[in-house]
């Protein structure tokens, strides 16, 4: 069993297609085929259930994956570990993040981590909160930076990046537009539009609702930001999210409203780190630049973030 087997094997899981796997790794097809076939052999199993139309992994492929993704990691790991020794910093940094995380420039940051190390290649990987966890326990992922993490789910670390409360976006012309605040037992019977399940603002929704001890639908479910304030403008339902929503441009003509009562629904960002032993010398080095904006004060990235900045709390890394 080889690397670039198992480099062939991740790419056709991942992108559920021989074709698109072969145009990403810059390989023919038939190369690339017969590196799976040769690996299903030396397994002595099918590892991709095959038809005309998909590629699926079978229960093997599921299983070969998990390792094979771990195995990979710590190969990349290997080598930058040399380059670092060497005084280099090559290799690749495949970051995650969720959409508009709080206290965060993704692009700003990474830009700054490419102006300090340009022989190392970036990838990045915008997903789910689990997603993200699931990225950075399997190898997938060097470091992510995401919401709504429980110190439960996570063996790793997790450095705070801010803390911010929720609010209700309603419409104008809505029955709470323009109220300072609205009592949780008020928002029985609304119809709200929110993220898919995985997605950090809606696990801290859910997280909220469910301490409330009340139910709700979620009428509307969306995957980005943009999408969700256009349905409330609409009025098609209102939406609970964090503070930062509320001053984005598509948000200037939508009303936020507080939600009553001392212990209301808090939003928090982090960056999610494997165990310091996994740590790669690009993560070690991001992580650098994150703790040197927080000592500056502010959101991490170089200089404000006009969307995402948090003007609540910024924790500290410890």
């Amino acid at each position: 069993m080889e690397l670039r087997q198992l480099e062939h094997f991740v790419a056709v899981a991942e992108e559920a297609h021989f074709t698109r796997a072969a145009e990403r790794l810059a390989v023919s097809q038939s190369g690339l085929s017969a590196s799976v076939r040769a690996l299903e052999r030396e397994l002595r199993t099918p590892l991709f259930s095959r038809t005309t139309r998909s590629v699926r992994l079978t229960g093997a492929g599921r299983a070969l994956l998990v390792e094979a993704e771990r195995t990979l990691a710590g190969a990349r790991a290997a080598r930058d570990a040399v380059d670092a020794v060497r005084g280099l910093l090559r290799g690749t940094l495949t970051v995650g993040v969720e959409q508009c995380v709080a206290g965060v420039s993704p692009a700003r940051l990474l830009a700054a981590f490419h102006r300090d190390h340009p022989h190392m290649e970036l990838r990045l990987r915008q997903e789910g909160t689990s997603s993200l966890l699931d990225g950075v326990a399997g190898g997938r992922l060097d470091i992510a930076f995401a919401a709504t993490v429980s110190p439960l789910e996570w063996r790793g670390e997790l450095v705070p990046l801010a803390r911010e409360p929720m609010v209700l976006l309603c419409a104008p012309g809505h029955r709470f537009a323009g109220r300072p605040a609205v009592a949780w037992d008020e928002l029985r019977g609304e119809s709200f539009i929110d993220f898919h399940p995985d997605w950090g603002p809606r696990r801290a929704a859910d997280e909220a609702f469910a301490g409330a001890r009340l139910r709700r639908t979620v009428a509307l479910e969306v995957n980005d930001v943009h999408s969700l304030l256009d349905l409330v403008h609409e009025g098609l339902g209102v939406a609970v999210v964090p503070h930062h929503f509320s001053r984005k441009p598509e948000a200037r003509n939508l009303f936020a409203v507080e939600l009553e009562g001392p212990d209301g629904p808090v939003y928090e960002s982090v960056v999610v780190l494997p165990p310091a032993r996994d740590l790669s010398p690009g993560a070690r080095a991001l992580m650098r630049l994150v703790r040197e904006h927080q000592r500056r004060g502010g959101p991490v990235g170089d200089g404000g973030d006009p969307d995402g900045g948090v003007g609540e709390v910024v924790r500290r890394a410890r």
